[in-house]
């Protein structure tokens, strides 16, 4: 029995005890709290992070880069931009060949207004790292910002650093960029085809396809309008840009129910918007409830008392409710905003006249046809006023002048009212220049009549607004107008076809307005072939946009 048991002992003595695991090596100083700043900073438990950062910084006298680069971040987001410069400035010092210090650099210097200085910073981390998209993408950001477009140069070096962060990365972001870069140098169709381009890339993505069918419905495409706004909405209902525009298009087309029903569902989820209570507004006044109009439009003009639109609308009303010491407040204040616009000058000659200032009223209709140099409406108007007080020499000037802008707007297949036709004529008649070959004979039915206020007549409605910033597009959005048969106000994303009030969007586009028939909804007598005395006319509505630059 001893001899079996031996060896079993001396197997059991001969086994190798097994070893201990490798203590794990000490990390550096420097670098030994990382990792919990970086936790907590995820987290946006920013002040327990900064507490961890002073004690870091502490135990290795300013020396940690990260610790330093975390407190910049948070320091930036606080707003204190000056104080991250100088951080983030102390760790390219620290490590002068990380790009990511020398990107952050430059945005601080990008948020505090030094564009040229983060151009500089953004070249030489372009030096270290060539294949980095986000540095073109910014590069081009900060080109955009300089809003020098007449400059060649800088308009084609941020498009060539838009297109190289597009050729290294794909995203949205840049599209938008790229595309409000093209609407800025007023290049639509360069405009158009990075948004077609992007909404290819990023189907899904309501930011593009709201801002492709508002620049569509600024060109007068509306079915590719209704489409991309359509598809907007599908994958965000609650869009209220694509809501508000497409509320725009039901309004231009007189489905003043329809548009009220979208606005209804945009005033919930912006129900601060000037545009949109410009635009409710409108609606209401197109359905000739005017006191509702003006509690809407008063709503908006509360909200954003500087938008010459909501004034424009407002002086309309009162026009039309012949209030004419309050239209000429209203059209007053919005001249001051709005000094370039013949008609704004045209409808306060209309108050003017109204009210018996007919010294003031010839000056602002003088005013009006040195500005306005396409819109027969505001000669013609002229022309009436001169008529009326015997000079028929200054009318008769006035209508060759109106004959000449008809000959050239009838080459561009221009539609005219047939209330400013009718109007023409019997200007003509009484001026006794026989009916002018120029005008289409108006419909049998067409009837004039006149009162105190005068005869709105729209302007041309097919006459399209010319493109501005995306404001359009970002902005996108600007004021509306609502539909009348004699009024024409100022809008926020279309126009309409018909004697009604245009409607326009968030960025930059111009219309003439037109100025509302029976105004108090009293029957008027009608008027015979020659009056002694021919009324005034009016205008039309403006749009909005406005767009706004980020750099990430």
């Amino acid at each position: 029995m001893a001899n079996e048991e031996n060896p079993l002992t001396l197997l059991v003595a001969s086994e190798p005890k097994k070893g201990r695991a490798p203590k794990a090596p000490e990390l550096p100083i420097p670098e030994r709290k990382n990792w919990l700043i970086h936790l907590h900073y995820i987290r946006k438990d920013y002040e327990t992070c900064k507490d961890i950062i002073k004690e870091q910084l502490q135990e290795t006298r300013g020396m940690c880069e990260y610790a330093i680069y975390v407190q910049a971040l948070i320091l930036r987001l606080e707003g204190q931009i000056q104080q991250s410069l100088e951080l983030f400035q102390s760790c390219a010092i620290l490590n002068p060949a990380n790009p990511d210090n020398l990107k952050q650099v430059a945005r601080s210097l990008f948020l505090l207004g030094k564009h040229k200085a983060a151009i500089e910073v953004y070249h030489e981390a372009g030096k270290l790292n060539d294949e980095d998209w986000e540095v073109h993408h910014n590069l081009g950001v900060c080109y955009s910002v300089i809003k020098d477009y007449k400059n060649v140069c800088v308009v084609s070096q941020a498009e060539e650093q838009l297109n190289a962060a597009l050729q290294l990365n794909k995203q949205d972001r840049t599209f938008l960029t790229l595309g409000k870069v093209h609407l800025l140098s007023r290049d639509t169709d360069k405009a158009v085809d990075v948004y077609k381009a992007a909404v290819e890339f990023s189907p899904e993505n309501t930011e593009l396809l709201t801002t492709l069918g508002l620049l569509y419905l600024q060109l007068g495409k509306y079915q590719k309008a209704f489409e991309h706004l359509g598809n907007a909405l599908t994958f965000d209902p609650s869009n209220y840009k694509a809501i508000l525009a497409a509320g725009s298009m039901m309004q231009t087309h007189g489905d003043f129910d329809v548009a009220m029903n979208k606005y209804r569902v945009a005033a919930c989820v912006v129900p601060e918007s000037p545009p949109l209570w410009n635009n409710i507004g409108m609606c209401f006044f197109s359905k000739k409830k005017y006191v509702a109009a003006i509690s809407c439009l008063k709503r908006a003009h509360y909200l954003s008392p500087f938008d010459w639109k909501v004034l424009y609308n407002l002086g309309l009303v009162h026009l039309t409710m012949q209030q004419y010491a309050s239209a000429f407040h209203f059209l007053s204040a919005a001249t001051n905003l709005q000094p370039r616009l013949g008609e704004l000058y045209m409808l306060l000659a209309v108050a003017l006249t109204n009210l018996e200032d007919l010294d003031n009223a010839r000056r602002s209709y003088e005013q009006a046809v040195a500005l306005d140099h396409s819109n027969p409406l505001v000669n013609l108007n002229f022309a009436i006023l001169l008529y009326n007080h015997g000079d028929k020499k200054g009318a008769l000037q006035q209508y060759q002048e109106i004959e000449r802008k008809v000959n050239m707007l009838k080459d561009s297949n221009t539609e005219f009212d047939s209330e400013l036709m009718d109007m023409a004529q019997k200007m003509a008649t009484a001026l006794q220049v026989g009916e002018s070959l120029v005008w289409t004979k108006p419909a049998k039915d067409t009837k004039f009549k006149q009162g105190s206020a005068g005869v709105p007549i729209k302007t041309l409605g097919s006459s399209q607004q010319p493109l501005g910033t995306n404001q359009a597009l970002e902005q996108a959005m600007s004021s509306a107008a609502g539909y009348n048969r004699s009024i024409t106000p100022r809008v926020s994303l279309s126009q309409p076809k018909r004697s009604s009030v245009p409607l326009a969007e968030s960025s930059g586009l111009e219309n003439p307005p037109a100025v509302p028939g029976d105004a108090s909804g009293t029957p008027r007598p009608e008027e015979s072939d020659t009056p002694d005395t021919l009324p005034p006319l009016a205008a039309k509505p403006k749009v909005k946009s406005k767009s706004r630059q980020e750099l990430n």
